[in-house]
């Protein structure tokens, strides 16, 4: 048996990117962070930061730096969203959304790593956050 429990994405400043994900997501960066590991708890997973020497950032979309993960957010305001994280210090790259908002932009984090802030039909929010529509099994 096992159980996912951290997510680790190296960075050049464990803090700082911890902060920056602390303001995207909401939740406070873990006491006893410090400049070797920093993380938020979201549920029962744990988005770790951790510094490398000589860290060289994903290229996306290109392969020399390859981007090796992405973060997705479903979010029901896009709009609002992407002005929160762009004044956090996240980078617009490609939007992929409809007429009516739905589908997702893609965003760098302040030390390149891609994610999305997505829009999904037939997602409805209550108040423990996002509740996806049946699919057939």
């Amino acid at each position: 048996m096992l159980r996912l429990t951290d997510f680790i994405i190296d960075c050049p400043d464990a803090m700082k990117l911890a902060a920056f994900y602390s303001e995207v997501t909401g939740f406070p960066v873990k006491d006893g962070s410090n400049e070797h590991w920093a993380g938020i708890q979201l549920g029962d997973i744990e988005l770790a930061f951790t510094p490398v020497e000589d860290y060289r950032p994903p290229q996306w979309p290109g392969s020399e730096h390859p981007k090796q993960f992405h973060l997705d957010f479903e979010v029901d305001d896009i709009e609002a969203e992407q002005r929160r994280v762009l004044a956090l210090g996240a980078t617009l790259h490609r939007d992929i959304t409809d007429p009516d908002g739905y589908g997702f932009r893609v965003y760098t984090d302040p030390t390149g790593h891609p994610f999305c802030l997505c829009r999904n039909k037939g997602v409805t929010w209550t108040e423990q956050g996002p509740v996806w529509p049946q699919r057939n099994q």
